[in-house]
């Protein structure tokens, strides 16, 4: 008879102690230890039973053929640049979102356009009937799209395994659960055991697996952190609520660069791909007032116009505000001092605001020149000129650095029609159809 034991497991790393503790000795984040009932089995260990000889046998690399025919293609092009190409047949994926961003829905997007295709729908959290509404809404008749109900992680693995399909959508992994384990579905116990079984079956099945994940408060997906090492690319889906735009980006991608961006829109219909990101950051940046900047950042290997706003104004309290929305606040906090101490300029007293337009979020240091200027046109009250893009990273001593992509940064300004360019000076001018100014210290800003 099977002998039960009382364990302590963290639900941050997955950290396994017979005691409980307040801070996790593994990852060091406090009270995430929980009781748990083990259950050893005295039975077989609960796995793919594959013992065929040929496929427990060792290759050569050199032997190791691969083909297009090893990838295919999800017929939306924002999907497939941040996969690189598309799924790779026996490829094992996690997405992970926000609660109604529109995970689900890009799943169902996935199978309208690609009818050729043969999909496994493991759907943990709605109806059959639920998903048929959504749907219906984006126009989806779905004779592709094979709907599962059953969420235990062996009866997914037999459908998977007796039929043929070329995807396979688990929605979500924390629904999963084996029934060899006594702890309830999205424990940290479950979702390793669940994740494990799916892994094999990709690999060992060739079963192309895609797994839909719940995230934390914090923004991380939820489960232990060995999740995202066992699987091949990591995937996250996110934008604010109060814009329409999704962005999908690459975290993690063995077979392709990571931090690649696709840009979707939220409409009635459901996703549609923006191929000109640009142009949707960029739709209210001909206001002639104080504190609008444009800067080119770079989104992976895409770049992407968007507008920087700045306002600072008398303050009202004894201590100044700095607040920042899209951009990093001890970072803006930073830039501040930088234009106090090289350039002459004088923030105390006032309140300092800094917005990046269109809810997106701005970490390519490339936006400091950006920033900086915004903030000095806000604090004296005088516009930038107009048409022109500020790109370059401000260091402490006031100098202005050059950036990577550089000419891809410029290539994207001339096809959105900008006249001009301001950037860190280059040891040899480009031929580009666009005014180039250098500039190598922010005290050279003239307003």
């Amino acid at each position: 008879m099977a002998k039960d034991r009382i364990r302590f497991i963290c639900g941050n790393c997955g950290h396994d102690s017979p005691k409980w503790q307040g801070v996790c000795p593994s990852c060091n984040e406090w009270n995430t230890f929980s009781e748990q009932k083990v259950v050893k089995p005295t039975g077989e260990k609960n796995r793919i039973s594959i013992t065929d000889i040929e496929k427990l046998s060792v290759t050569a690399l050199s032997d190791v053929t691969i083909s297009d025919s090893d990838r295919f293609s999800t017929n939306l092009t924002e999907f497939d640049r941040v996969l690189n190409g598309g799924f790779v047949r026996g490829s094992f994926s996690l997405l992970g979102g926000d609660p109604g961003i529109g995970k689900s829905t890009l799943m169902l997007q996935v199978a309208k356009n690609c009818p050729d295709k043969r999909i496994l729908y493991v759907a943990g959290e709605e109806s059959a009937s639920q998903i048929k509404q959504r749907a219906s809404r984006i126009g989806l008749v779905g004779e592709n799209l094979f709907i599962s109900s059953h969420t235990e992680v062996r009866n997914v693995i037999d459908k998977a395994r007796n039929t043929t399909y070329d995807l396979l959508i688990v929605d979500s992994i924390q629904t999963v659960f084996s029934d060899n384990l006594t702890s309830l579905p999205g424990s940290v116990q479950q979702i390793r055991e669940c994740s494990a079984l799916l892994q094999q079956l990709a690999k060992k099945e060739n079963v192309t697996t895609l797994m839909i994940g719940h995230v934390t408060k914090e923004g991380d997906i939820a489960g232990p952190r060995i999740l995202e090492h066992m699987v091949d690319t990591v995937l996250h889906f996110e934008g604010d609520k109060n814009h329409l735009y999704r962005l999908l980006r690459t975290v993690k991608n063995r077979f392709g660069p990571a931090q690649e961006v696709g840009v979707f829109e939220m409409k009635e219909g459901g996703l549609e791909e923006v191929t000109n990101p640009s142009a949707l950051f960029m739709s209210g940046s001909d206001l002639d007032v104080s504190g609008n900047s444009v800067t080119c950042i770079m989104e992976g290997t895409r770049p992407i116009l968007v507008e920087v706003q700045a306002l600072v104004t008398p303050s009202s309290y004894s201590t100044p505000q700095r607040t920042a929305s899209g951009f990093d606040q001890r970072r803006l906090s930073l830039l501040i001092a930088v234009l106090e101490k090289r350039a002459g300029y004088s923030f105390a007293g006032n309140d300092v605001y800094l917005n990046i337009a269109g809810g997106l979020k701005v970490t390519d240091p490339a936006a400091d020149f950006a920033v900086v200027s915004a903030l000095a046109s806000s604090l004296r009250d005088k516009p930038l000129e107009r048409n022109t893009v500020y790109v370059g990273e401000v260091g402490l001593g006031g100098e202005v650095r050059k950036v990577s992509f550089f000419e891809q940064r410029v290539r994207e300004a001339v096809k959105m029609g900008v006249r001009k360019i301001v950037a860190p000076k280059l040891k040899a001018a480009e031929n580009w159809s666009i005014e180039y100014k250098s500039t190598a210290f922010i005290s050279e800003l003239r307003l």
